[in-house]
């Protein structure tokens, strides 16, 4: 039978905007200081290479993606002037998207192919890093998880779109 999709359907799987990636950063071993990166390859089932998480092909964190846009409100809820992106342990910066709405959604990162799978809480290291009420301050604002699709290079300048087969 057909079903009559609703304009909510119709407003949810509209996203005109292009985001833009600022950041790359991968974590060598579990704890270890991020590392900075102006680009990097992605895993077919596994995620940026050199990352801990990489080769975790059953992971749904396989990538995590944090909004440019969140970092002054996580500052602002800890008196912070800033915070930086090595402070909030995601392998991904992005701008100009909003990543949530992504739910449900395949999205192109570079030449990668990513498909969110989840929020991304904080882990208790926020208080260890940010300070008291650093977990709290990072609660909806942690960004994404995702798993890989398909393969590709990113680097830092590249576009976050929709991905539209």
């Amino acid at each position: 039978m057909f079903e009559k999709k609703s304009p909510l359907h119709h407003l949810l799987k509209n996203v005109p905007q292009v985001g833009k990636l600022e950041w790359i950063g991968i974590r060598p071993q579990r704890k270890e200081p991020l590392k900075q990166l102006e680009y990097c390859d992605i895993a077919s089932g596994g995620g940026l290479v050199g990352d801990h998480f990489s080769g975790s092909a059953k992971s749904k964190r396989q990538v995590t993606l944090i909004q440019k846009e969140h970092f002054p409100a996580i500052a602002g809820c800890l008196g912070l002037n800033e915070v930086i992106p090595e402070q909030l342990r995601r392998n991904l910066v992005v701008s100009g998207v909003n990543l949530l709405a992504f739910k449900n959604r395949q999205f192109r990162v570079g030449d990668a192919v990513l498909e969110m799978t989840g929020l991304c809480h904080p882990c208790s290291r926020m208080e260890e890093i940010l300070g008291p009420g650093g977990y709290n301050a990072v609660r909806g604002h942690g960004g994404i998880t995702a798993s890989v699709v398909k393969e590709g290079r990113i680097e830092v300048g590249d576009s976050v779109t929709v991905f539209e087969e």
